[in-house]
């Protein structure tokens, strides 16, 4: 439909239009009608949308704003006289027997405020009557109109145009979340049309897009687009395979039963989707919210915006309804939405942004990872300008080159990545990205990275610019090494560059009293200091393992190791052979770990350690724990998630390891038990999604533990 020139050019002029104030004219307002229209054939013909909602939204009240100022240039053909369209000339088309409208977005209180102000007017109230509103999940998938007759489904359309959409029957009767036989006719309904999204669990869309990649398809950017693709899959046993499920959150025509009055079987929105679930649809009751105010509103949404994350499907915003059936009657409609609801919009996840540039940074045992330098774009109240590339495979993978507009998001509202490049906008200016055969940050001297046949990463081998030291000594001073409190990254970069850190020995040796004079630092501040790199020296050996940066050497290796020796040096003297009869130290660590205790410089610096102070003896934190054989977690693994009430997670999880566990630090198919404190998040909703894991509550734990 569109030559990629023209695409390059609608993606320009999108940005221009987003950030500029515009002369208005006739042609000014067509082009931004047409950009609107490429953004729409993007999102529901091609699932494959270039800007975020929030950046499309911004163009459509722009476009809105506009007409409304110059009411003599609106067309009957502008975006704002009709719904979007997803229609496609594969599928015939249907009409809806009501118009499937689109939703006015509203982003904060003050929206919801006018939306609340406008509702009332439409009904002639009192500015300080309150009006209760239904509040749903605004499901990010494909909307689906659903039609029964004499009890049974005989349609199933997509939205299309608002008033035609395409049939999909036969693709939606494989979904088993749709019943094919409902008994409205026990109200003496005849026809309905219902109103519902198709959408794809967060677990089943991460199973496909791996399937994907392991096939060499690409990847889908979000669930959104594998639900609308699938609705429209030729094969309807192609469409089954997607695992979509239909939310169905509206009834929108009724023929024959009691529609009205005080003898109508429902009279509002909230008792209309408990009536659904009771006949069998997949209803969003409990995820949603009768609020008698708009200000209950606007709490319930914020609510929800906080726990999107730990839900098991995307939503984007939250549906504000008018709960009264008839007040939504009274208030109407216009030709582009309901005037009786508006979308609470979220932070935008996703945006679309230009890949600058790569940096590179060197991490503690020498691994090279490259960074994406971005435009700064807005992701869920954040602005992202980089994002870790990961590895040189990422960047294959992904076919990135400098240059590119690329999507990115904020996985789970934290860490941002790079979902793809959006190589139809490129216009061959694009470079492609060539990883460093050499250190990129020893700018002194060339050192021909290296990488081992079962990584990804590419190391520096032999780091003489002090660039990984440092790195070892910020993770070595970090919570989940030695932990010294206070003693952050900033702190370490900044005592690296006076020159009193160059290894990990220095931390124990430092000048308190030259930290004292330090602007920002003082004598309180040293002294604090001084007590945590004190108490720190008393930690038990695994800690200290740990901290070494050792390649491979994790946490529970490390506890491993320490109950075999009786001091640190001790390693000095063993071999491959007698390391890898220890269970779970393999022949890699093995190897690490005699390359390490053989190099004369890392002794040194362990023997000086030993001089300041440090503990480098077995304590009773190390010693192995004893279990009997009979132990009620014997050789089961174990995850605790929430707040426990009773005991500190701490405490819990050494219970748990004195009676045969061992603890994990994250779900996967390897866990066994998972045990749930109050407000328990994404963990348990993984958990629930494996199917495998045994789900206990504190008091369980405690039982189990007792018996």
């Amino acid at each position: 439909m569109y030559s990629k020139q023209q695409e390059r050019n609608f993606f320009e002029k999108t940005k221009s239009y987003l950030e500029d104030q515009i002369d208005v004219n006739e042609q000014i307002i067509n082009e931004l009608r047409q950009i609107i229209n490429y953004h729409e054939w993007r999102y529901y013909v091609q699932n494959d949308p270039v800007i975020s909602d929030f950046e499309y939204d911004q163009l459509y009240k722009k476009l809105e704003s506009l007409e409304s100022e110059h009411p003599s240039l609106i067309t009957t053909d502008s975006p704002t006289q009709r719904v979007s369209s997803d229609l496609t000339s594969e599928f015939s088309s249907v009409s809806h027997l009501t118009p499937m409208l689109s939703l006015a977005n509203s982003y904060d209180l003050n929206d919801l405020l006018d939306f609340d102000k406008s509702v009332k007017k439409a009904l002639d109230s009192d500015t300080e009557e309150d009006i209760a509103y239904t509040v749903e999940p605004k499901f990010d998938g494909g909307s689906i109109a659903l039609v029964y007759e004499d009890d049974f489904l005989i349609r199933a359309a997509t939205r299309g145009n608002g008033e035609m959409g395409d049939d999909i029957t036969l693709n939606a009767r494989t979904l088993r979340s749709i019943p094919l036989k409902v008994p409205f006719s026990q109200k003496g309904i005849s026809r309905v049309e219902l109103r519902g999204e198709a959408i794809i669990r967060k677990d089943t869309f991460g199973r496909i897009n791996t399937m994907r990649e392991k096939e060499g398809l690409m990847i889908f950017a979000n669930p959104r687009n594998a639900a609308t693709g699938g609705l429209r899959m030729k094969d309807p046993g192609d469409a089954a395979k997607r695992g979509m499920e239909v939310f169905v959150y509206q009834i929108s025509f009724v023929e024959g039963g009691q529609q009205q009055g005080e003898e109508a079987f429902f009279n509002s929105q909230w008792e209309s989707i408990k009536y659904l679930s009771s006949m069998g649809f997949k209803v969003p009751e409990s995820e949603s919210k009768r609020c008698q105010n708009i200000h209950e509103v606007h709490k319930f949404c914020e609510e929800w915006e906080a726990r999107r994350d730990t839900y098991g499907y995307e939503v984007d915003g939250m549906v504000v309804k008018v709960d009264n059936l008839q007040d939504q009657v009274e208030i109407g409609s216009t030709s582009h939405h309901p005037k009786w609801a508006i979308a609470y919009k979220f932070k935008a996840k996703q945006g679309t942004t230009r890949l600058l540039n790569v940096e590179y940074q060197v991490g503690k045992i020498g691994s090279i990872t490259p960074v994406a330098k971005l435009e700064p774009v807005p992701l869920a109240g954040v602005t992202v300008s980089s994002v870790s590339l990961h590895n040189e495979d990422f960047i294959h993978q992904k076919d990135l080159r400098l240059g590119d507009y690329v999507l990115v998001e904020r996985a789970g509202d934290v860490i941002p990545y790079i979902v793809k490049a959006m190589d139809e906008l490129r216009d061959g200016s694009e470079v492609p990205i060539d990883f460093p055969k050499f250190c990129p940050i020893n700018k002194n001297e060339q050192i021909e990275l290296v990488r081992e046949e079962t990584e990804a990463a590419w190391r520096c081998p032999k780091c003489t610019c002090g660039a990984q030291d440092l790195q070892k000594m910020i993770f070595h001073v970090s919570k989940s090494a030695m932990d010294i409190d206070g003693f952050g990254k900033s702190i370490v970069e900044r005592f690296h560059q006076l020159g009193w850190l160059n290894d990990i020995s220095d931390i124990y040796h430092l000048d308190y009293e030259k930290v004292s004079s330090l602007e920002g630092f003082g004598d309180k501040s040293a002294r604090k200091l001084q007590k945590a790199i004190e108490k720190a020296k008393h930690n038990p050996i695994y800690r200290l393992l740990h901290s070494l940066s050792i390649h491979h050497l994790g946490k529970r290796a490390s506890k491993i190791l320490a109950e075999h020796i009786e001091h640190v040096l001790d390693l000095r003297d063993w071999d491959e052979t007698s390391l890898t009869e220890i269970k779970d130290i393999g022949p890699v660590l093995a190897r690490n770990l005699v390359t390490y205790f053989n190099m004369e410089s890392n002794i040194e610096m362990l023997q000086k350690m030993e001089q300041y102070g440090v503990n480098l003896t077995q304590t009773e934190q190390d010693k192995p724990v004893e279990v009997t054989s009979d132990a009620v977690f014997s050789e089961k693994t174990i995850l605790f998630t929430g707040s426990l009430q009773t005991m500190s997670r701490k405490d819990a999880q050494q219970l748990a390891i004195k009676n045969g566990a061992r603890v994990i630090s994250a779900v996967s198919g390897n866990l066994d038990i998972l045990v749930v404190g109050e407000k328990a998040g994404s963990k348990l909703t993984k958990a629930r999604a494996l199917g495998t894991v045994q789900i206990l509550s504190e008091d369980e734990f405690v039982t189990m533990l007792s018996s």
